[in-house]
Formats: C-alpha cells, structure tokens, sequence
C-alpha cells in the first residue's frame, strides 16, 4: 500500500477516484471537488487548502478522503471556535487543522472513500492511520471528519476518535403517490395549514419549473446565482461560491444540480438550488427578488418534496436549521462529526464538554419530536 497526499484533487484520475465507494453522493464526484478548486472557491487565500489523501494498491487507487488545511474554521456547519480560542488562551496554535468533508456542505456521506470489492474495514483502518501519520508530520492540532456516515462514525470511533452530534430536520419518503397521499399523514389542523399555504402561491399565479443542469444556460445559471447572492448579501456577507463555480456545475453534475424557479409569467420570482441522487435530494440555497406569502416554504420545501415522491428519492436534506421545517413534515434526524485532538489534555476536556453538549442535543431533538404534524409519530413521541 501506497500513500500519496497532494495539493489538488486533480493529481488523482477522476475516472478513478469516481469508481470509490461515495454512496451516491454528487458533493463527492471527482468534478465537484475540482471545480471548487478551478474556480478558486477554496485554495490560495481561502483557508481550505486541499490535502487529498489517497492509497494505491497494485490494482491503483484504493481509497481516498477528501481533505482540506484549514486556517480558521468558517464554512464547516460544525462550530469549534470556542476551542480555538481555548488554544489561544493556553498560547497553543490551533490552526492550521485538517477537516475531512466536502467545503460549505453540511450533508452527511462517506468521508473514507472505498474501492468497491475490498475489505472496506481494514481499507478503512489503513486510511485513518495514513490520515494520523499526515497531522502528525505536519504538527498539526486535530483532525475533524464533518458529517460523516454510519460506517466512517464507527470506523473513526474504533480508532479513539470524539464523537459530536448535532440535529438537522430530513424528510422520510414513505412511498407516497403524490403529495395528497403524503398530506394524508399530518395531523388535520397541519394538513390544512400546508394546503392553505400551497394554494396562497398559486392563488398569487406563481408557477414552478424544474430546471435540470443538463437544461441550464449561461443567461439561467446567471439569474439563479444572483438570486442566491442576494441572500448572502442581505446576511452580511458574500458567498462561499463563486459565479464561476455556479457557471461550471451543469457539465460538472449534470442533471445531479436542479433548480426550482418559481415564475409569474415571464418573470421570475424566487429560485432554490438543490443536488440529488437516487438516495437523496440536497436543498442548499435560495433566493427571490420580493416577498410573497409562503413562497419560501414553497420553493424550498413543498417543491422538493413533490420532486422526491415523483423521482421515488428516499429522503429530502434541506439543509442546516429551521425549526420552521418540523410543520412541514421534516423530522430531526441526528449528523455526526468525528474528532482527533492531538493534545491529551484538550482531548480529555473536548471529550467531556461533547458529552454535555450531546446530552442537550438529545433532550432538545425529544422535544421537537413531539410537534411534528403526523398522527402517529406524535402519539409515539408523547409516549416515550
């Protein structure tokens, strides 16, 4: 086995790191990674500095995970400034650190990439400790695997690794034939809430289409990039991806990048940004030029749901935050991030902080529990 550790994802074949096992997921593919880097949304003067690391075997690349130096800890979703300012305080460097995940992206997937066919744990095993060799040679203060699968957390845990979790809100798609069938579930004052505001957008002539990348133009993907900048904007601050990088996704992704516009006769109103496969369906930005009425929870929510019962897609991840979501029938669902403190003394202090703090996510995903709009998960939580 064959380490190597680059400043680029490009110096590994796309073909190749494409075949690993990424279960599904469009933030993984080969393109993706290297447009972020093409279009300069991380390297120079970004603080993401990728640090791909790779195993080659006799057979080529054998696995992988995607890696990145990071000189602060903006664009993550998994918020650890408070320790960096521990570090600070004791006159210790924390950063320059390494972070496994995908930039700007906080949607749950495989972070140690696995050539279909091999023993996925002991490649698993072989990675970690290649991962550890690497902030070891370079001194660095930890390493944080971001919103990581089932398999990486108990690979990752096996190793001694901390665990942190926090809760987003996903929606379950239970073979439902429309979204009438889906609305069958709700509670009746939740179904008539997600009606009237349903019908709000349309009494308004808000009509929606689903755009494709394979369908998206330069003059398109210009107007949906601006609609999300606004966004930012009105936040204070620009976003993490460029105009170049929007440009570049419908021959990157393919139809994997969709846009939902919402339209009123020629003119465009709002639009969300998603990702998709088979498995999932990613929600991640979104922007309109005026206020109407629930257009929002349209655009974003009510809209991607449709998508997913009429692609059969399992389940919907819109993104970070919102207790807004649970009433539309998104429930909390638990992400997980995975992290080796070098120093033994801040590892045991993190350890018994993640502890605390897991115990307030738990109380806090139990109470949210008991307001979701179906019957009967909100007869089961009150149960409990």
């Amino acid at each position: 086995m064959r380490t190597n550790i680059s400043t680029s994802i490009t110096a590994t074949d796309s073909a190749a790191w494409d075949a690993l096992d990424a279960g599904g997921s469009p933030f993984l593919r080969h393109a993706f990674l290297a447009e972020l880097e093409a279009t300069h949304c991380v390297g120079g003067a970004t603080g993401w500095q990728p640090a791909p690391i790779v195993l080659y075997d006799e057979h080529g690349l054998a696995a992988a995970a995607p890696a990145f130096l990071k000189a602060h800890s903006f664009g993550e979703f998994v918020f650890d400034f408070s320790w960096a300012q521990a570090y600070a305080q004791h006159g210790l460097a924390y950063y320059p650190k390494l972070v496994l995940g995908v930039p700007f992206t906080p949607a749950s997937g495989a972070r140690l990439l696995v050539r279909p066919g091999l023993d996925a744990t002991r490649m698993r095993a072989a990675l970690i400790a290649a991962i550890r060799d690497y902030a070891e040679a370079h001194a660095l203060s930890s390493i944080h695997a971001l919103f990581v699968d089932e398999a990486d957390r108990a690979a990752l845990a096996g190793d001694g690794w901390l665990a942190r979790h926090d809760v987003q809100f996903h929606w379950h798609n239970q073979q439902y034939r429309d979204f009438d069938h889906y609305l069958d579930g709700f509670t009746a004052d939740k179904r008539k809430k997600a009606k009237r505001e349903r019908r709000r957008v349309a009494d308004e002539g808000i009509c929606f289409e689903t755009l494709l990348g394979g369908a998206l133009d330069r003059k398109t993907i210009d107007e949906i990039y601006d609609l999300h900048r606004d966004t930012f904007l009105r936040h204070g601050h620009e976003p993490y991806l460029t105009r170049a990088f929007f440009r570049k996704l419908p021959k990157a992704l393919g139809d994997s990048f969709m846009v939902k516009r919402a339209r009123c006769g020629n003119e465009t109103l709002a639009a969300a940004v998603f990702f998709w496969s088979p498995e999932a369906l990613y929600g991640r930005y979104w922007g309109a030029v005026e206020q109407h009425h629930s257009l929002h929870f349209e655009t974003c929510y009510h809209q991607g749901i449709e998508f997913c019962i009429e692609r059969g897609i399992a389940r919907f991840e819109p993104g970070t935050q919102g207790e807004h979501k649970v009433s539309r029938g998104f429930v909390p669902a638990n992400t997980w991030s995975m992290h080796w403190i070098v120093d033994a003394r801040f590892r045991d202090a993190i350890g018994d902080y993640l502890r605390r703090e897991g115990a307030h996510v738990d109380r806090y995903a139990q109470e949210i529990a008991t307001h979701v709009p179906y019957r009967d998960a909100r007869r089961d939580a009150r149960s409990k």
